[in-house]
């Protein structure tokens, strides 16, 4: 016994100690036990003052298991003591072949802390902290304890999104996983299980292409829609296509006949459209036949001396001549492929097929995707969307699990380390997005499980526009809906208050490292479930390599130190002495 209980409060008790000083300074942090009729309450000290120690209550052992929360509390002058060897193992847990090792209990000679896999991996998670608090090292050991252990998955899918580069050289198990590494450094590749990233572009939707191309009004989506309808077309050869193509400009062509404009206005645009988009067939020099004689579209659009158009219904008839009534075009379905310069003809054509020229704030918004398409040809960024040849999405998916010497990779590091953070936020979204819509169509959800681990997560998983301009961010679906299906979210950030809300509300296993910043601390104190005031306190002092880990995968919030991984992902502070000197 170490006391008796002299005071009683919502969710803590003080006892009155009883033992020495020296006892005192060892036992905060350690759990006590009130032996209750039926059940023993436990407690976890996390503070002593003087002759008094605040006692934290945070469950009960009930015929030998242990329930998380308290039913009742101790009487007053109920006896306090510190929990058994044989509770111990009760109250933390143990290991067998379904249990992951986590890390050791400082306050218990290093104890070793395990928990459950499908407790810890079934479930959205976050690990944050502060830069230097041991947040890549605890996630490469999180991992190399998976990999290591007596049991090891064989049929795992983690895609870790590696913001620095940092994972690479940590994840080479020896016989026990392959890794496969996707690099955005644009060059030769020597490793031969390293390629360059290579995203097929007929995979993706208008959503993707909203992102790509930086929308951000929803006016802007109907021409990445028709754009994407006519790429199908621009996709094929001009015989195949012809009859779409002269609708199109017929139709705009029309529009702009009877548009209530100046002759010479109308005259000009005729000529400005047929100048960028013509067929062989439909030109400034293609052949108006009538009874008589035949001359020159370009010569039917000549202006009279009293400044009119007097051949304006000749060109109406010869407009539609070429329009055809029926014509559909759909969305792709990614069964065909085609590049960025198909879909850069195509929105030439979007452009004059939705009347975009008819206004000039219509074009200026609209003009502007077709400007950054232009700069992603351009640039060197087209390299990630230039493939030798068509793949499915079912394909595209087994690609990149698949190693290179045909082996199955249980960890794929994307290395997106390369490219500027706008950029990467967009390549992350949309493969998370083509990994969440691949999980959807399974008829076996549990027979593909994935795992999508987010490094610098605040930098991708934000309250961004994309709800208002597209009606659902990525991210805060799949923490929404991802369990159901087999995807699991891992969030690795040093700023949780940059985080959406609806994502890390929906993380039911956290490892805290160290935290300092009040709007974060405040932050986790508010979003994180069955977080005390004890914990956050905690936070701030926890030592590099320490964490707080709670959730489902644990019956009550643990301080833990991790192992050092081994190898240590390439994340160590610069040693600046060296350098200097």
């Amino acid at each position: 016994m170490i006391g008796k209980v002299i005071e009683i409060g919502k969710n803590n008790v003080t006892v009155e100690l009883s033992i020495d000083d020296a006892q005192k300074k060892n036992i905060v942090n350690f759990h006590v036990a009130f032996d209750m009729d039926n059940a023993t309450i436990i407690g976890e000290i996390f503070s002593i003052k003087g002759n008094t120690a605040e006692i934290s209550l945070v469950g009960e052992i009930v015929q030998g298991k242990f329930l998380p929360g308290i039913s009742r509390k101790p009487f007053y002058m109920e006896p306090c003591r510190i929990i058994t060897n044989q509770e111990l193992p009760i109250i933390v847990g143990n290991t067998n072949e379904k249990n992951i090792y986590i890390g050791r209990l400082p306050q218990y000679n290093g104890y070793q802390v395990f928990t459950s896999v499908n407790n810890l991996f079934s479930n959205h998670f976050a690990i944050l902290g502060n830069t230097g608090s041991g947040k890549s090292h605890g996630v490469a050991r999180l991992i190399q304890n998976l990999f290591l252990g007596k049991e090891y998955p064989t049929n795992s899918n983690f895609f870790i999104f590696d913001a620095y580069g940092e994972y690479n050289k940590a994840f080479n198990f020896e016989g026990r996983n392959s890794m496969k590494v996707y690099t955005t450094k644009i060059e030769q590749i020597q490793d031969a299980n390293t390629e360059l990233l290579k995203i097929p572009l007929w995979l993706l939707d208008v959503d993707d292409y909203a992102l790509l191309l930086g929308a951000t009004k929803t006016t802007q989506l109907p021409i990445i829609e028709k754009a994407l309808k006519l790429v199908s077309v621009f996709a094929r050869s001009e015989e195949e296509t012809i009859v779409y193509k002269n609708d199109i400009i017929a139709r705009a062509l029309i529009d702009l006949l009877y548009s209530g404009r100046t002759p010479s206005q109308i005259r000009d645009q005729i000529f400005a459209v047929l100048t960028s988009f013509n067929t062989k067939d439909l030109n400034l020099d293609s052949k108006v036949v009538v009874p008589g004689w035949t001359r020159p579209l370009r010569h039917c659009l000549i202006i009279d001396k009293d400044g009119k158009l007097p051949e304006i219904q000749l060109l109406g008839e010869y407009f539609r001549s070429f329009v055809k009534e029926g014509l559909e075009l759909s969305l792709p379905d990614g069964t065909y492929s085609y590049t960025l310069e198909d879909l850069n003809h195509a929105f030439d054509f979007a452009f004059i097929s939705e009347g975009v020229l008819k206004s000039s704030k219509v074009y200026d918004d609209n003009h502007v995707l077709k400007v950054r398409l232009e700069s992603l040809i351009a640039g060197d960024y087209k390299e990630y969307f230039n493939m030798d040849k068509y793949i499915s999405k079912d394909e595209f998916i087994k690609g990149l699990v698949n190693t290179n010497l045909g082996e199955k990779a249980q960890i794929i590091d994307f290395n997106i380390s390369y490219v500027d953070d706008r950029f990467a936020k967009v390549l992350v979204k949309i493969i998370s997005k083509q990994l969440f819509e691949y999980s959807l169509v399974q008829e076996d959800r549990g027979k593909f499980p994935i795992h999508i681990l987010l490094e610098e997560a605040h930098r991708y998983v934000q309250n961004d526009n994309d709800t208002s301009l597209l009606g659902y961010n990525i991210f805060d679906r799949i923490t929404k809906e991802g369990r159901k299906y087999g995807v699991i979210l891992g969030m690795i950030s040093q700023r949780p208050s940059e985080i959406s809300e609806t994502a890390i509300s929906q993380c039911t296993n956290f490892f805290v490292f160290r935290m300092q910043h009040p709007r974060d601390l405040t932050y986790i104190r508010e979003m994180v479930p069955n977080i005390t005031d004890e914990i956050v306190s905690k936070l701030k002092v926890l030592q590099p390599g320490n964490c707080m880990a709670f959730g489902v995968a644990f019956k009550l919030p643990l301080q833990i130190k991790l192992d050092m991984p081994s190898p240590a992902p390439y994340s160590q502070n610069i040693d600046v002495s060296t350098c200097w000197y």
